[in-house]
């Protein structure tokens, strides 16, 4: 388990990083997001040891994560640093022989890697020839040719298609659940949702949410009901109630449980109901919902 604890960074007169803290589990996919210029890529620097912080500790499985351990780990910068000129199998294999390997196992466990990232046709080309997608598949298969103890990915997903972006998350997924915890950075909300097992959101320096994935997203819910029923227009003259939307056929409301319970047993009171459930946020609206919070939060403190 990698974890920060009350990690603060400054650059002059800017806070960086402000008292960050959070973990990344064994076996699961923490996604990091944050709009530009929260934090994300100074933090995931502090773990590897490129950036050393002003304050506070990075720990693996409770100890001080030092160099030698570092060097376990698979990292892939958000600026693309492989040899421009190098073949892409070779590199892959020479990086691996840094790590330990001999030169002709490095080289098969690049073939493979390259294979399943749908890279072995172009594994005999310079990486200078390859497209921009297809460069960010060689950089994620250099993060993984040593056999990594834990992966630190800065926006493995820039550039990528969309079919390149499910090859891609089905590799780090397999790696993931070989117990390796997994940290990665995506502006692809839609691609975080559907990959993370655990989620971290920062804005200005500051952790602002943190935890499974499901649970943040059934906090997040709060209060909101989705009733679905004919003519639910009533709805919103019920005491305690605010209505969020509305058609002729559902109703998407505010209210606390107790009040919630009210509405659905007058609802059957008066016919139907199709359907009445707690409405689950998507990783957008929580995002917006904290950003939010985050900026009116910022205003209050302004001078």
């Amino acid at each position: 388990m990698i974890e920060l604890r009350a990690v603060t960074k400054r650059y002059g007169d800017l806070l960086a990083l402000d008292d960050v803290g959070f973990t990344v589990r064994p076996g699961r996919l923490t996604g990091f997001v944050g709009a530009n210029g929260a934090g994300k890529t100074t933090a995931m620097r502090i773990v590897m040891g490129v950036l050393r912080a002003d304050a506070g500790q990075v720990l693996i499985d409770g100890e001080p994560l030092d160099a030698t351990t570092r060097r376990q780990f698979g990292y892939m910068p958000e600026e693309r640093g492989l040899y421009p000129k190098m073949k892409v199998a070779e590199q892959l294999a020479y990086l691996a022989t840094l790590h330990g390997f001999d030169t002709a196992t490095g080289l098969a466990r690049a073939h493979v890697l390259l294979d399943r990232l749908g890279l072995a046709h172009r594994a005999g080309d310079p990486v200078q020839s390859l497209s921009l997608g297809n460069q960010q598949r060689a950089q994620i298969a250099a993060a993984l040719v040593h056999d990594p103890s834990a992966l630190v990915l800065d926006e493995p997903f820039s550039g990528l298609d969309p079919l390149a972006v499910d090859t891609v998350v089905a590799v780090l997924t397999e790696h993931a659940h070989r117990g390796l915890p997994v940290l990665f950075s995506s502006h692809q909300l839609d691609v975080v949702e559907r990959l993370c097992d655990d989620l971290v959101i920062i804005a200005g320096g500051t952790v602002r949410a943190a935890g499974e994935r499901e649970e943040l997203r059934a906090h997040h819910g709060g209060s909101r009901y989705q009733l679905v029923a004919p003519g639910p227009g009533w709805v919103g003259d019920e005491p305690g109630v605010q209505v969020v939307e509305a058609t002729a056929e559902q109703v998407v409301f505010t209210a606390d449980e107790a009040t919630a319970q009210q509405v659905l047993r007058t609802a059957v009171d008066r016919g139907p109901v199709h359907r009445f459930a707690p409405v689950v946020p998507s990783l957008a609206e929580i995002f917006r919902e904290v950003m939010t919070g985050a900026q009116v939060a910022c205003e209050q403190v302004a001078p």
